[in-house]
């Protein structure tokens, strides 16, 4: 029954870890009350699901350019440094969160732009704290601390959409902004907790300036010539931008399940639990030889969960009783949240296994791009295809797209399926 459980060894040997873990797992939380306020505050302002799914441009456009970019910094420069700077960015973008609030902003365009400030910082501090797990702990502790992390990021995912759905409605926005500024405070505090992170390679020095587009170009190389760890991120797009269902929440929750910002809430956490649950008992994730075989059936079970959800809804006040159809879209939501944590884990073991230290900070620069930029650009395609159709049927038509799309892609990357943790080729 142990063998089971999740593995706990990473938060018990290392003090620095433990600190760095406890931080973000805090401050995510933070992430998530602000995350689901912005989706709630446009809405409100605006009554249009396309201007919801257009937070998440907002959002994508500095990820991609500093997702790319961070990850050369922290191939050159103190991993430490790098993150507390990007920290201290995210940190003030919360804090001018909470300042709109307060006087009363009426401009969606405002949120935007304080979107694009949040998402810039963490394009930063991601890849510095991906980069940085490895050169705290062991190799053999790696896949226990990918589970960990994916238990940290959904727990921020359960509690804060929930938390985020009842302070809006009680408090309002001012306080649920204001608690996410509070609560970063843990993450600077565990970054500031690491000693000097130094990488082993330092691009800058070894080329005399300062890490620029060669550096950068150098890391797509890299990542264009293995078709393993290309796969990693091919697999998580066909789930994200196909099968996003994040920026329909509030509509679905006003117009089929009768609720409002705390159905909301419940919606966006039922991913998370699912995927919590998962990581709970992730103990078996450990002995899977073919991972890549286990991503594509992963991404796979997203996409027919995501269908799920989406008949709920279409049936949701018809053929079913709105708390009927809750519960049953909670259901399909929870599916699809330990299938992506399945994913999730194995694709960022398969990343950390096949990529030398001195190329690792920009190959999670991409995969900043991917796993953070791929929801972003789903919300878009989610809310555009809504505007169009009724949610229901977006939500099927995408998840259908997602199972199909990875199964053509597993047929075109035969080594992918061949792929064998124990000889792990990129």
């Amino acid at each position: 029954m142990v063998a089971l459980l999740i593995d706990l060894t990473p938060l018990r040997v290392d003090p620095h870890y433990r600190r760095l873990w406890t931080g973000f797992t805090l401050s995510g939380i933070g992430t998530q009350l602000a995350t689901t306020a912005i989706g709630l505050q446009v809405y409100e302002l605006t009554g249009s699901s396309f201007s919801v799914g257009l937070v998440g441009i907002f959002a994508l456009v500095p990820l991609v350019l500093l997702g790319l970019y961070g990850g050369a910094l922290v191939d050159a420069h103190d991993r430490r440094t790098v993150a507390l700077l990007g920290g201290l960015l995210l940190w003030a973008a919360a804090i001018l969160n909470t300042a709109q609030a307060a006087w009363g902003n009426t401009n969606e365009w405002v949120l935007y732009g304080l979107v694009a400030l949040s998402n810039a910082g963490f394009a930063v501090v991601s890849p510095a704290r991906s980069a940085i797990y490895p050169r705290l702990l062991p190799a053999r502790l790696l896949p226990a601390a990918n589970a960990l992390s994916v238990v940290a990021m959904n727990a921020a995912l359960t509690v804060g959409p929930l938390l985020a759905g009842f302070l809006v409605d009680l408090y309002g926005y001012t306080v649920t902004y204001g608690l996410d500024a509070v609560l970063f405070v843990a993450a600077l505090w565990g970054i500031l907790s690491l000693p000097p992170i130094p990488p082993e390679v330092d691009v800058a020095t070894a080329r005399g300036r300062v890490p620029g587009l060669r550096s950068v170009l150098e890391g797509l190389r890299f990542l264009g010539t293995r078709p393993n760890v290309r796969m990693t991120f091919l697999a998580d797009f066909c789930a994200m931008i196909l099968a996003h269902p994040r920026a329909l929440f509030p509509a679905v929750a006003a117009l089929a399940l009768g609720g409002g910002a705390s159905t909301v809430g419940v919606l966006s956490s039922a991913i998370a639990v699912g995927a919590m649950l998962a990581m709970l008992l992730s103990g078996p994730l450990g002995r899977v030889v073919h991972q890549g075989r286990a991503v594509v059936v992963s991404v796979a079970g997203w996409g027919a969960s995501i269908a799920g959800f989406g008949v709920v809804v279409l049936g949701a006040g018809h053929l079913l009783d709105t708390t009927v159809a809750l519960w049953l879209a909670v259901g399909c939501l929870g599916l699809a949240g330990a299938a992506d944590s399945v994913s999730a884990v194995f694709r960022t073991t398969i990343l950390q296994a096949a990529t030398p230290d001195h190329l690792r900070g920009r190959l999670q620069g991409v995969f900043v791009v991917v796993v953070a930029g791929g929801p972003r650009l789903g919300d878009l395609v989610a809310g555009s295809l809504a505007s169009a159709v009724p949610e229901g049927l977006a939500m099927v038509l995408g998840g259908a797209a997602c199972v199909v799309a990875v199964v053509l892609l597993a047929r075109l990357q035969a080594r992918f399926l061949a792929y064998d943790a124990r000889d792990p080729q990129p």
